[in-house]
C-alpha cells in the first residue's frame, strides 16, 4: 500500500509536541508550563520548562531537561521549584531531584534534595520557608520477596507490597527534610498546605484491602494533632482549601453506585463538621477522555479562588471548565469543541491547556472573557497534515437511549469509493471518546480506514445511571456497540460492510474478546491489554480482587468463593465462549502490565491456537498497561505497525 499525502503517519509521533501543566505566577505576569518532545531515535521523552510572558506575548525555554516537570511557584513569585528525573549510569536506579530556580537572578538553579524513591506534587509553604512533597517509603527486595500484603504490585510502579507513599517537608534553604508523623499509616495520594501554613490537609487510604476507600485528614504542625474529617465511606481524589482556611472542598465519590459512581463535589465546614454536597449537573467531575498525546501533569483539578470553586466537568464528548458559588450555583466558564486539560487561576486570569480531536494540547489564556491561543508548537505539523475532523452522529438504541458516536473518514476520501472500517472500543469502561486528540486514529485514517468509535453504556460524561453497568458487562454495552455499527453501515454508504475490523484496549480489549466470541461479522480483530478470564483476573490484577467484585459481581466485598461468584465471573469471561471464535485475532500485551496481567493474553492465545483460529501474540518487554499512551516511543510505533499490518492483511488494503 502507499501512504497518502494528508493525514498522520506512524513516524509523525516524533513530531507531536506535548504541552501540559501550566502554572501562573503570583503576579499574573508569567506562566510556566511543561513541553515534552518524543524521540524514537533515542527512545525517550524529553521534558523541559517554558515560560509564557504576558507583557512580551511570547514564550521561551527556561530549563534544558532532559526530564523536568511539576513546576511550582513560591508565594512571592521569586522562586520556582520543579522535579527533575535524572538517569544514573552503570545500571543504578534513576533519581528524582527537587530543583529551585531563583527568578530574580536569571533562573539560577540549585538542587535542593534528591530521592531515588521519587518526588511528587511539590508545593511551597505560604511563608516560603518549606516545600512539602510526596514520596514512597520502603525498599523493594532485590532477590527473594517476602510478601505478606496485597496488592502485591501496581501498574507502572512494580512491586508495592512493602511500600507506602508518605508526606515529607523540606527546608527550602538547607534541603534538610523530614517525614510527617501523621496518624494514618496508609498511603497518601494528595496533600496541600492550609492558606496560613499552620496545617496540612491530606488524603490517604488506610486499608490496603480496600484501597478505593480514602479519608481526608488535617495535620496541625505545631501540636501534631491529626483530625480525620470523613468517615471511611468515600473515594476521595483531591481537595482544596477555602481562601479563609475554614472550609475544604473535596472531589470524590460516595460509592453509592460502587466504583461506577461519578466524582462529585462536597464542602466540609471545618468548624462545625457540616458536610454538604454541591448542586452540580449529574456528570463526572473529571477528565476521562481518551488521548495518546498527554504530557506530564501535577495540576490541581479543583481550585477555590475567592468565592468561586473551579472544576472540570465531562459534558458528553467534551471536557468543560465550570465554577460554583454559593450565590449562583454551577455555571460554565469555558465550554466548546475541546477538552480542557490543566488550568491555573490567578486573579481574573486563567491559563489552561486544551486539545481537540484535530489539535494536540496547546496553551491558552482567558482574560476579560476572551480566550487566546499563545503557543503554536504543533501548527506546522497540522498545516501539513490537513487532518479530517471526525463527524459526530447520535444513535437511538433499541431501548430508546441516545448513544453518541463518531466517524473519521479516510484521509484521502473519495466520493463513490468503498472503504474498510474499524470499530474501535474505548477502555475503562468509565472513559469516553470525543474532542481529544488520538494520533492512532489519524494514522488509521491515513492508511485508508474508516474509524468508527462511540460512547456506549458504561462510558462517563453522561448520567450516573448511563455509566453504571455493574453486573452487566457484555449485555447492553455490546448491544450499543453493534447498534452503532449497524447505523454507521446503513447511513454511511462508503463503508464496505464486508471488510470490517474491531479493536480495543483494556475494557475495550475485553469487549473485543467478547465480540469475537459472540459474532462473526468482523474479518479481523486486534485486542490489547485485555481481559479474557475474570476468574484469573480476580487474583492477578493489581485491582482485580475489588474491581471484579464491583464491576462483574456488582457488589464490593463479595468474594470469589461466595455463593455463585465463581460462576458469574466465568459466565462473563470471553474465554468461556471461545468455541464460537473464528475471527483472525492479533493480541498485543505488555509483560509488566499489572492491571491486566500477561496471563490474560496467554490464555486467549492458547485457546485460539487450539481452536485453529488465526492468531498472533505480540509481547512488549518492559512496558505496562499504558503502552499506547506513555510507552517507549519505539514500542509505541511498533505497536501501530502491528495493528496496521494485521488489518491490512485481513481487510485486504491494496
Amino acid at each position: 500500500m502507499q501512504w497518502c499525502i494528508m493525514g498522520l503517519k506512524i513516524e509523525d509521533l516524533d513530531k507531536i509536541i506535548l504541552v501540559s501543566d501550566p502554572k501562573i505566577s503570583p503576579d499574573s505576569k508569567k506562566v510556566v508550563f511543561v513541553v515534552t518532545r518524543i524521540s524514537s531515535k533515542e527512545d525517550k521523552y524529553f521534558s523541559s520548562l517554558w515560560i509564557y510572558d504576558f507583557e512580551k506575548d511570547a514564550s521561551y525555554q527556561l530549563t534544558d531537561g532532559p526530564s523536568d516537570m511539576a513546576p511550582s511557584w513560591s508565594p512571592s513569585g521569586r522562586y520556582l521549584s520543579f522535579v527533575r528525573r535524572r538517569e544514573k549510569k552503570d545500571g543504578k536506579p534513576s533519581v528524582s531531584e527537587l530543583v529551585i530556580l531563583d527568578m530574580l537572578f536569571g533562573g539560577k538553579q540549585r538542587v535542593l534534595l534528591e530521592r531515588e524513591e521519587g518526588i511528587a506534587r511539590p508545593q511551597w509553604s505560604p511563608d516560603e520557608r518549606e516545600i512539602l512533597f510526596l514520596s514512597s517509603k520502603g525498599e523493594e527486595e532485590k532477590d527473594v520477596k517476602h510478601i505478606e500484603e496485597i496488592p502485591i504490585w501496581f501498574n507502572g510502579e512494580g512491586f508495592i507490597y512493602n511500600k507506602t507513599t508518605r508526606i515529607f517537608v523540606a527546608d527550602a534553604a538547607s534541603g534538610n527534610y523530614r517525614e510527617l508523623e501523621i496518624k494514618d499509616t496508609g498511603s497518601v495520594s494528595y496533600a496541600k498546605w492550609s492558606p496560613r501554613g499552620g496545617a496540612i490537609g491530606y488524603v490517604s487510604s488506610p486499608d490496603r484491602l480496600k484501597p478505593y476507600i480514602s479519608d481526608l485528614h488535617i495535620y496541625h504542625l505545631e501540636s501534631g494533632k491529626d483530625e480525620k474529617l470523613t468517615s471511611g465511606n468515600m473515594s476521595i481524589e483531591d481537595f482544596d482549601w477555602s481562601p479563609s482556611g475554614t472550609m475544604i472542598v473535596i472531589r470524590g465519590s460516595d460509592l453509592s453506585r460502587g466504583l461506577a459512581g461519578h466524582n462529585r463535589l462536597w464542602i466540609i465546614d471545618i468548624r462545625s463538621g457540616e458536610f454538604t454536597r454541591l448542586d452540580i449537573p449529574d456528570l463526572d467531575v473529571s477528565n476521562s477522555l481518551n488521548s495518546d498525546v498527554r504530557g506530564p501533569s501535577s495540576g490541581e483539578k479543583i481550585q477555590w479562588r475567592e468565592k468561586f470553586i473551579y472544576f472540570p466537568l465531562m459534558t458528553g464528548n467534551k471536557v468543560s471548565l465550570y465554577k460554583w458559588s454559593e450565590d449562583a450555583g454551577a455555571s460554565k466558564v469555558l465550554e466548546g469543541e475541546m477538552s480542557v486539560e490543566d488550568y491555573s487561576i490567578s486573579g481574573k486570569t486563567i491559563a489552561l491547556t486544551a486539545m481537540s480531536s484535530v489539535e494536540p494540547p496547546e496553551l491558552y489564556i482567558i482574560s476579560s472573557s476572551n480566550m487566546k491561543k499563545v503557543t503554536y508548537f504543533n501548527d506546522s505539523l497540522l498545516k501539513e497534515a490537513k487532518l479530517k475532523r471526525p463527524e459526530k452522529f447520535v444513535v437511538t438504541a433499541s431501548d430508546g437511549e441516545k448513544i453518541e458516536a463518531f466517524i473519521l473518514r479516510p484521509a484521502d476520501f473519495e466520493e463513490g469509493k468503498k472503504y474498510p472500517a474499524i470499530l474501535y472500543i474505548h477502555g475503562g469502561p468509565a472513559t469516553a471518546y470525543g474532542e481529544s486528540f488520538m494520533h492512532e486514529f489519524h494514522v488509521l485514517s491515513n492508511a485508508g480506514y474508516v474509524v468508527i468509535y462511540s460512547n456506549p453504556r458504561g462510558s462517563t460524561g453522561y448520567s450516573e445511571r448511563f455509566r453504571d453497568i455493574r453486573g452487566a458487562y457484555g449485555t447492553r454495552d455490546f448491544m450499543d456497540l453493534m447498534e452503532v455499527l449497524d447505523y454507521a453501515v446503513s447511513n454511511f454508504p462508503f463503508i464496505d460492510q464486508n471488510r470490517l475490523g474491531v479493536a480495543g484496549g483494556s475494557y475495550g480489549g475485553f469487549m473485543t474478546n467478547w465480540v469475537i466470541t459472540h459474532t462473526d461479522r468482523f474479518k479481523a480483530a486486534v485486542t490489547q491489554r485485555s481481559i479474557s478470564n475474570w476468574v484469573s483476573f480476580y487474583g492477578t490484577s493489581d485491582i482485580g480482587y475489588y474491581f471484579a467484585e464491583d464491576q462483574i459481581l456488582g457488589i464490593l466485598g463479595k468474594r470469589l468463593w461466595e455463593e455463585d461468584s465463581f460462576q458469574k465471573l466465568w459466565d462473563a469471561s470471553p474465554l468461556k465462549y471461545i468455541g464460537n471464535a473464528r475471527t483472525p485475532t492479533l493480541i498485543l500485551h505488555s509483560n509488566e502490565d499489572y492491571r491486566c496481567w500477561l496471563d490474560q493474553a496467554i490464555q486467549l492465545f492458547t485457546a485460539l491456537k487450539l481452536k485453529g483460529v488465526p492468531v498472533k501474540l505480540v509481547i512488549f518487554p518492559g512496558e505496562n498497561h499504558d503502552l499506547s499512551r506513555s510507552g517507549k516511543p519505539k514500542h509505541r510505533m511498533e505497536r501501530l505497525k502491528e495493528i496496521l499490518g494485521w488489518f491490512n492483511r485481513y481487510l485486504q488494503i491494496p
